[in-house]
C-alpha cells in the first residue's frame, strides 16, 4: 500500500500567489524524485468548529486561508528516500523569513494507507 505525507498550513491571502508558485516548484521536484502524487488544496467549505476544526488547528488569523495538502509515495521507504532528497535539493533552499506562510502553525505527519477505493 502507498504511504502519504499530509500537512495543513495557514497562508496569508496576500501571499497566496507566492505560496502557490512555491508549491508548483516543490511539486515538480517531489515528482522528479519519485513521488506518485503531489496535491495542494485551498479551504472552500470548511466549517468553524467549537472544539476542533482546520482553522482552530492552525490558529487561523484574519486574512489567511487554510491549505490542506498531501504527497503520495509507493511506500514508506520511498517516502524516506524522496523526502531526504527533496530536503537536500538546493532548488528548495531559502531564507526562512522569505517563506510565504507561518511554519510554526503548520502541522504534518506520515500515514500508512489503510483503504483505497
Amino acid at each position: 500500500m502507498n504511504y502519504i505525507d499530509g500537512f495543513v498550513v495557514p497562508v496569508p491571502r496576500d501571499k497566496l500567489d507566492d505560496y502557490l508558485e512555491l508549491a508548483q516548484k516543490a511539486g515538480k521536484i517531489w515528482k522528479e524524485y519519485g513521488a506518485l502524487e503531489y496535491v495542494e488544496s485551498l479551504a472552500d467549505d470548511v466549517p468553524e468548529g467549537e472544539h476542533t476544526s482546520f482553522s482552530l488547528s492552525v490558529k487561523l488569523q484574519p486574512g489567511e486561508i487554510v491549505v490542506f495538502s498531501w504527497i503520495v509515495y509507493a511506500g514508506k521507504e520511498d517516502r524516506d528516500r524522496i523526502l531526504a532528497q527533496v530536503m537536500a535539493d538546493p532548488r528548495l533552499q531559502h531564507d526562512p523569513e522569505s517563506v510565504p506562510f507561518d511554519g510554526k502553525r503548520m502541522f504534518w505527519g506520515g500515514f500508512r494507507e489503510a483503504v483505497r477505493r
